[in-house]
């Protein structure tokens, strides 16, 4: 006998998939806004410090993208409570991964956009007498800022998908409800074809409103 497709039970629990994107979401945006202050600050600082501190930033980079998501994420929940003796949620544990892991990829994206803002641009400042902070606050950032917005829509939409392997650590996004559905219906194609249509749809609406964005602060050629 073959399998014959039945939505019913999945949509009895739908609540659980709403609220496991809804918490996906929430995991992505916080994690984004902490990983892009941490990538921010290291590449400002890699641009401006010696060669000792580049060394340890460049460390920092390659250990997190050489590293698997999921191995980071048991590190912090398992290993680094018992090695220090601390205690945090699930989720807690997770938004300080992903941010982390954010931080790491998008101090590349910030480094190359402070080494993209033209020079004529700091020469002008400096010309009108601001200070090296005041160049970097109204000069340099505002444009490092629209020319990494493509690279930083890219990482949202990442991070909003890497926001599934939260479900290893019983964290209720959008792939722990599905595999709570699952396990509790034993209707896995019907709950994977819906949890599917969900990244999939909202991973083009997060890209819509991101282009268009981009496309308001484009920086013109």
């Amino acid at each position: 006998m073959g399998y014959h497709l039945n939505f019913n039970l999945i949509w009895r629990h739908i609540d659980k998939l709403w609220g496991g994107l809804l918490l996906s979401l929430e995991l992505a945006v916080i994690s984004i806004a902490i990983g892009a202050l941490i990538g921010l600050v290291l590449a400002i600082w890699y641009v401006s410090a010696g060669k000792v501190v580049r060394s340890f930033i460049a460390a920092y980079v390659e250990f997190i993208r050489n590293v698997p998501l999921i191995l980071l994420v048991y590190l912090v929940f398992y290993g680094l409570p018992t090695a220090v003796s601390i205690a945090y949620s699930a989720t807690t544990s997770f938004v300080i991964t992903l941010s982390v892991y954010a931080g790491a990829y998008l101090v590349e994206v910030f480094r190359s956009g402070l080494e993209a803002v033209p020079r004529g641009q700091i020469d002008a400042g400096k010309a009108i007498g601001l200070t090296p902070l005041q160049r970097l606050l109204y000069v340099r950032l505002p444009t490092m800022t629209r020319i990494t917005l493509p690279a930083l829509s890219n990482t949202f939409i990442s991070l909003f998908k890497d926001t599934s392997v939260a479900s290893v650590i019983a964290v209720p996004e959008l792939t722990y409800g599905a595999q709570w559905i699952n396990f509790n219906t034993f209707r896995i194609v019907e709950v994977y074809i819906i949890t599917t249509l969900m990244y999939l749809v909202t991973g083009y609406l997060i890209l819509f409103g991101l282009r268009r964005l981009e496309g308001h602060f484009r920086v013109e050629r």
